[in-house]
């Protein structure tokens, strides 16, 4: 059994923090679950190009605001508590911070090692 606390992540090499983000990975590769677990602040009043050509993702919002826009469409969806989105088709996207900050879980497959950050294109690397 795993058991831990996000507080446990703060201020080490699992809480990974850019200029529009800060992800506390709960659960990665090396825990052998299949999946990654992560508690993602996505800071008020920014844009994040995002597209996982490696991966899926689900994620969660709990607390705070923002918006979703998919590039291939331009569909944009509000995000706020209780509503979650799934990138199963591996959609390009940007997500935008809103006024409060956006605190989200999310859950990758293939599961993420721990340090990744998106590239010029907004990929996380494949493993």
């Amino acid at each position: 059994m795993i058991v831990r606390d996000i507080k446990d992540t703060l201020g080490t090499a699992d809480e990974v923090t850019t200029e529009t983000w800060t992800s506390r990975r709960v659960l990665l590769k090396k825990d052998g679950m299949g999946f990654s677990l992560h508690e993602t602040i996505i800071f008020p009043g920014t844009e994040t190009h995002i597209w996982y050509k490696n991966h899926v993702e689900a994620v969660f919002c709990i607390e705070g605001d923002g918006e979703i826009q998919t590039v291939a469409d331009g569909k944009v969806y509000p995000l706020r508590p209780g509503v979650v989105y799934a990138l199963n088709d591996h959609d390009e996207h940007y997500l935008r911070g809103g006024k409060e900050p956006l605190r989200v879980i999310c859950v990758f497959n293939p599961p993420l090692s721990g340090r990744e950050v998106h590239d010029a294109d907004g990929v996380y690397p494949a493993e």
